[in-house]
């Protein structure tokens, strides 16, 4: 890992409103995004990447890589909240184990959209077909965590209709939108996307910084209740996504030789969802945490993603 791409990184402006959105929350201050703002900007954000994506997909060839990147996406959705829940369920509990399994095994779309800015500020080329790989991959973690959730836990009460988690994993609104925005991307003719470039990728990187200062305050406030819950939660958000990461970054030459395809899929294998999972334990392990698995997503794995995270695993790739 180069210590000037490090650096780089460190200093990338969107990073930065990330660190100062913590700081404020340090330094008690009253800095706040408005809900309603931080929300469309959340829903710009999707919007924008998703079309992208569609757009590349749609100059690609559809070939057997494409075909073996979503599996890849689906198996890392799969394995990775199984081998997770074991690691977890005797010192944390059944239900918080298969909501933090869940979370890991699924992705966060925010790091992933942070990832693709990383990429195309050093120029570095992927594939639109990420895009769909991403939300490929939110629905069967949630479904697996609720699995083992029901299968180990001792309240029948708890087993919950896996129509009704099925259901929301695909229509949470975060997979809708990007999804959505994939398809109509893909359809668009060059000259109609050229039409509302302004808006999809001129202003992206600002919107990005705000949104990311919005994340740091959220972070803030999870930051000091999460602390109390010891150091096991500590450990295993900040070990297991540089695992996953690092061995995806490798293993995933094995499906694609493009280096920005598979740093994306280190990204995605490193990341944890702190949207549409939270959303769903709600409905399927209501006893678990949210204190516990939110804040370990949210204010460990996230920041350390975009900071030595994304060097480290472009370091392998370019091994």
């Amino acid at each position: 890992m180069s210590l000037s791409l490090l650096f780089e990184n460190l200093t990338n402006p969107a990073l930065l409103f990330f660190f100062l959105g913590i700081f404020a929350v340090q330094v008690k201050s009253d800095l706040e995004v408005p809900p309603n703002s931080a929300k469309f900007i959340s829903l710009y954000l999707l919007f924008s990447i998703g079309f992208k994506g569609g757009q590349e997909l749609s100059h690609s060839d559809f070939d057997m890589e494409i075909v073996w990147s979503l599996l890849l996406g689906v198996a890392l959705a799969i394995a990775i909240p199984i081998y997770s829940f074991f690691l977890l369920k005797k010192k944390q509990g059944i239900e918080n184990a298969g909501a933090i399994a869940a979370a890991y095994g699924s992705v966060s779309a925010v790091t992933f959209v942070t990832a693709v800015s990383y990429l195309e500020m050093h120029g570095v080329v992927f594939g639109g077909h990420m895009v769909a790989v991403m939300a490929l991959m939110e629905a069967p973690s949630i479904i697996v965590g609720v699995l083992l959730i029901a299968l180990y836990s001792a309240n029948q009460e708890q087993r919950v209709s896996f129509s009704k988690i099925l259901r929301h994993s695909l229509t949470n609104g975060s997979v809708l939108l990007i999804m959505g925005s994939l398809v109509i991307g893909f359809l668009a003719s060059d000259a109609q996307a050229e039409g509302i470039k302004p808006f999809t990728t001129d202003i992206f990187k600002g919107f990005l910084a705000v949104f990311l200062l919005d994340m740091g305050i959220t972070s803030g406030k999870k930051l000091a209740s999460f602390l109390k819950n010891g150091w096991s939660p500590l450990i295993f958000a900040i070990v297991i996504p540089l695992v996953n990461g690092c061995t995806v970054a490798l293993l995933s030459g094995y499906v694609t030789e493009v280096p920005g395809n598979r740093f994306l899929f280190a990204i995605l294998a490193a990341s944890a969802s702190y949207i549409a999972v939270p959303a769903a334990m709600k409905l399927a392990a209501p006893n678990a945490n949210p204190g516990l698995y939110l804040p370990m997503a949210l204010a460990i794995t996230f920041p350390l993603n975009i900071t030595l995270g994304m060097p480290l695993y472009a370091g392998l790739v370019q091994m």
